[in-house]
């Protein structure tokens, strides 16, 4: 079991900038993926970004509105995730969520308990 603990939320105005973080522990996620979701009132759960580990060291994902503006990072020891998120727009409001797919014979994904990102106009 992974438990995940989130911060950093907030408001903010459009055209800020906001921090998420996301730590995680109950086991070693040093070579596990670890990376964001959000989901809006109303709307389903997005994909935002994932770092990957790789035998060269962690690379990132991003859904094609986060490439430029968003940055998703990991700690040396792989156990917490950070999701830097520039130039916010109001559609972007939203709980932002961490998540761990657990390898397995049976992948299991474990979530944080979300952030609320609100970005007034």
């Amino acid at each position: 079991q992974v438990q995940m603990v989130e911060s950093g939320g907030g408001v903010v105005q459009a055209g800020g900038s906001l921090r998420l973080s996301c730590v995680a522990s109950g086991r070693t996620l040093v070579n596990v993926d670890m990376g964001w979701y959000r989901q809006a009132p109303g709307k389903e759960r997005e994909f935002v970004a994932m770092t990957r580990w790789t035998w060269r060291g962690y690379t990132s994902d991003y859904d094609d509105f986060a490439k430029d503006r968003f940055t998703n990072s990991r700690d040396n020891a792989g156990n917490a995730t950070y999701l830097e998120m520039n130039s916010l727009e109001p559609g972007e409001t939203a709980n932002y969520y961490c998540n761990v797919p657990l390898p397995g014979p049976v992948p299991v994904d474990s979530w944080g308990q979300g952030n609320q990102v609100t970005v007034s106009s």
